[in-house]
């Protein structure tokens, strides 16, 4: 019998502690799920002194004023609190207050790549101190993807890491370092090879984590298997598609996946009407609550489209604003739940003057936390007609909650909703592939033209609620994916 693994997660965002968006998601679920199969497993994160409340979270201090030297010039003082993500998950923070302390936001600073070069030494430093025997650590995107790295050079003699395999997980290949990849000169991007600059060196800010990763990381794998494939070709590799071909052989897609328990319409406690997919029924309450939070005409009838999402490119905002104008000719209604770029939430705002009842707009930091499920609850059909998707974990609670999903077929999101087809009766949601306004429309017109026969879109709730989307399954296979790992790490040393 196999024996049962210690593992370390490390990402820059956990949930509930901190969270910008899916990545804070997994990275609190993942855990809980690998715990409940027996696992013995760690969190480590950064402590964000302006969002993380450390009394509420029970946070205790459990080292303080810890050397971390960074190179050969530079060092700094970390502090390292404790507190559980669930019975059994230990989760670490790490303090230092000019890095992690100084901002309401997460991300966004103008040396971000200093920010995680320091936490990525500080996590290895306390697992040295922790004397945890680590079989595998997990690293979460680009934040850390200099452990690999740091594995490979400094810690090749550690006794505690000597024996740690390591898996470096993309969330999202576009995030490849503290700012935009792109944007990087060509004549000054990091091979992924070369020294890394001195701390305080300018130069330090265009070294490129994720090519790091991906050179040094025994297994490397994605958070879907159609996102595995794209990131091959040029259009979606993000300028790393020939070095991840050259990896292939260690490139994994394993899908995400929602915790059941925090995402249970009979449970959850943010709605107005619970209820289950023999009870349906009562989403109507759901409905019209959030129909008049929204100051939308209050009509249980109206098909209502609703979207909880970063107002971004990549989610398909670009094409949302070429539609939407004719969209609300239509009868319908839509809720946009976002934060994100400043252009096209002017955009969204400008529209909405012109349908006060139809449209509606709020920004997620400020009813997200609380209303999120409502949403789903309330909304008949969940739309993200994204340009690129590695994952996406909202289509899947949209499902839970009996709100059918309307997307692009890519990555993950193909991953997860099948088209439906009248004929067999089969398919969880309504799917298109060409990027343009004209597929977009389509896709939402067969929606609204099914939502007029209630025994049907009936059945495509009732299933869509019975599908499950757990973690069991996505934890089991990240199980056998460390036992690779490992081996792939054993092959190396021998």
């Amino acid at each position: 019998m196999a024996k049962n693994l210690n593992i370390v997660s490390i990402s820059s965002e956990i949930a509930p502690f901190s969270k910008t968006g899916g990545l804070a998601d997994v990275a609190g679920s993942l855990p809980r799920a690998l715990n409940r199969l027996s696992h013995k497993i760690i969190c480590i994160t950064p402590l964000y002194g302006k969002i993380i409340d450390k009394k509420k979270y029970h946070l205790k201090l459990y080292q303080e004023k810890i050397k971390v030297k960074i190179d050969d010039k530079n060092s700094l003082d970390v502090n390292y609190w404790l507190g559980e993500l669930t019975k059994g998950v230990s989760i670490y923070f790490i303090e230092n207050e000019k890095y992690f302390s100084r901002r309401k936001e997460i991300y966004g600073s103008s040396h971000e790549n200093a920010r995680f070069l320091l936490f990525d030494l500080a996590a290895l430093k306390l697992l040295t101190r922790l004397k945890f025997p680590v079989d595998i650590i997990q690293c979460h995107d680009w934040h850390t993807g200099l452990i690999p790295y740091f594995i490979n050079r400094d810690f090749k003699d550690s006794s505690i890491l000597s024996r740690a395999a390591t898996v470096f997980t993309i969330h999202n290949l576009i995030f490849q370092l503290g700012h935009a990849w792109w944007e990087v000169p060509s004549e000054e991007r990091d091979d992924g090879k070369s020294k890394l600059p001195f701390f305080n060196d300018p130069e330090l800010e265009n070294i490129n984590f994720v090519k790091h990763a991906i050179l040094n990381a025994d297994i490397i794998n994605t958070v879907s298997e159609t996102y595995a494939q794209e990131i091959l070709e040029q259009e979606k590799g993000q300028g790393l598609h020939i070095l991840l071909r050259n990896r292939q052989d260690r490139l994994y897609g394993i899908i995400n996946g929602i915790d059941h328990d925090d995402y249970n319409p009979q449970t959850d406690p943010g709605l107005k009407e619970n209820y289950s997919f023999g009870q349906i029924g009562r989403r109507e309450t759901d409905k019209l609550f959030i129909q008049k939070r929204y100051g939308l005409t209050q009509d249980k009838e109206i098909p209502l489209i609703v979207m909880s999402s970063r107002i971004t490119h990549q989610k398909g905002f670009e094409l949302i604003l070429k539609a939407l104008d004719i969209l609300l000719h239509l009868n319908i209604q839509m809720i946009i739940m976002g934060d994100g770029d400043k252009n096209y939430i002017s955009e969204i705002k400008k529209i909405m003057k012109s349908y006060p009842t139809k449209l509606a707009w709020v920004s997620w930091a400020s009813d997200g936390p609380k209303y999120e499920t409502s949403l789903y609850a309330g909304g008949d059909m969940f739309l993200l007609p994204s340009t690129s998707e590695p994952c996406g974990i909202n289509q899947m609670k949209a499902l839970r909650y009996g709100c059918i999903p309307i997307v692009r077929s890519i990555g993950g999101l193909k991953d997860t909703i099948t088209n439906f087809d009248f004929k067999n009766l089969n398919g969880n949601g309504f799917t298109f592939l060409t990027y343009s306004p004209l597929s977009l429309y389509g896709a939402i017109v067969r929606a609204l033209e099914y939502y007029k026969n209630k025994k049907i879109w009936r059945r495509l709730i009732i299933r869509g609620m019975q599908i499950s989307f757990s973690w069991n399954l996505p934890a089991a296979l990240y199980v056998r994916l460390f036992r690779k790992a490992i081996a792939v790490y054993k092959d190396k040393k021998t």
